[in-house]
């Protein structure tokens, strides 16, 4: 059915990285969410004063908290599509997390005022009188939520957004939490034990425990989190290696909210190569994988010496130093990019496999030394992590 909503009510549904179509999207699915939950409240309300069921009456304003989520999640998709200011030049893409900030506290507020309220059920239990009518409708709110954590995630699939993510995880809570109600509605006037506070609790935890995981991978992302090692090798599949491009070094993805993703990457060229030719290339390829990542790259050119005597220069002593310090170390990798005031000595350390931990930086600090004697202007650089 969402699917059928979707193509329906929004232009151009497949362009999810457009910025309107996810605007769309997003209020689509906002306003699905304020309808249901602002329909499920009434009736959990309804049914949870008329039998005193604990249980039943948190259930409702669980659903009451999630029309609040809902809320939030169309202004967080509104503000975060608002173009770069002065301010603000890279957008206000992030305001999305901060969003879905806000929705896994709603659902931390909630579930400790659920293991509050269960606590006291276990001390104080009350019976709970079975109602036919109610429990048909508790069964329906479950296929209602179920509805809603399907479209949720499609939603949240589709346009990469961590905001209907949330709310699909919400959505299975109050799918869980509804059934639990259901069971203790069916099954608490057959025991002694306060099932009603028991459920509860339960529930409470279960929902505590989604707002966390919810919170910490937001934090994350607006702490600026590592790129994943996909996106990573997406990139760098993107970068040939030609007579252009030896090689690639230094790659760094800021994360400024969805679809606005900044990268930046250095490219190993010979330094015999035509810089207008090289720059026509880096050009093309800048091009290329902004348009099919969706991200804005910066291509930084590092010319590398082509002179096999200046290279082969360079490496002896490195050589022997590195034998100096640990002689089942190696060298691999070695590249000479000079410039006016400095000339980086780039290279890989490696060991045969079962080899003793060394300490990556202590090793290139005391190489560093080695080359200063030869020429002030070398600066050892080692790659500590997997260049190409």
């Amino acid at each position: 059915m969402i699917r059928w909503l979707i193509k329906k009510t929004i232009r151009d549904y497949t362009a999810t990285s457009d910025k309107i179509v996810r605007e769309s999207y997003g209020w689509l699915a906002g306003t699905l969410g304020i309808i249901c939950n602002l329909f499920l409240f009434a009736m959990k309300l309804a049914i949870g004063l008329k039998t005193g069921s604990i249980a039943i009456l948190s259930d409702g304003f669980n659903n009451l908290t999630d029309l609040g989520s809902a809320t939030v999640s169309l202004l967080g998709i509104k503000v975060s599509n608002r173009p770069p200011d002065k301010e603000h030049p890279h957008g206000h893409g992030r305001f999305e997390y901060i969003s879905t900030l806000v929705v896994s506290f709603i659902i931390f507020g909630f579930g400790f005022e659920l293991l509050s309220r269960g606590a006291q059920k276990i001390g104080s239990p009350e019976p709970i009188p079975f109602d036919p009518v109610g429990l048909a409708i508790l069964v329906i709110s479950v296929l209602i939520k179920i509805w809603m954590f399907s479209y949720n995630r499609y939603i949240g699939k589709a346009i990469g957004s961590g905001i209907y993510r949330a709310a699909a995880a919400d959505s299975l809570n109050d799918v869980i939490a509804t059934a639990s109600v259901i069971a203790t509605m069916i099954f608490g006037s057959s025991t002694s034990l306060p099932l009603d506070g028991i459920v509860g609790v339960g529930i409470s935890i279960f929902i505590l425990w989604t707002g966390f995981r919810i919170a910490k991978d937001t934090i994350n992302l607006l702490l600026g989190s590592s790129p994943s090692p996909a996106f990573v090798a997406k990139i760098r599949a993107m970068i040939p290696k030609d007579q252009y491009i030896w090689g690639t070094h230094d790659l760094v993805v800021h994360d400024y909210g969805p679809g606005r993703i900044l990268a930046s990457i250095h490219v190993e060229v010979p330094d015999t190569v035509n810089i207008v030719e090289i720059h026509s290339v880096i050009d093309e390829l800048e091009r290329k994988i902004s348009e099919r990542l969706g991200i804005e790259i910066v291509i930084h050119v590092d010319p590398v010496c082509t002179n096999a005597e200046i290279v082969e220069r360079i490496s002896e002593p490195l050589r022997q130093g590195l034998r100096g310090i640990d002689p089942d170390l190696s060298v691999e990798r070695l590249r000479v990019i000079r410039g006016r005031s400095r000339t980086d000595i780039r290279f890989r350390i490696t060991a045969p496999a079962n080899h003793r931990p060394y300490d990556v930086k202590t090793v290139g600090r005391l190489l560093q030394e080695v080359l200063q004697k030869e020429n002030p202007r070398y600066e050892c650089v080692v790659d500590e992590r997997n260049e190409d």
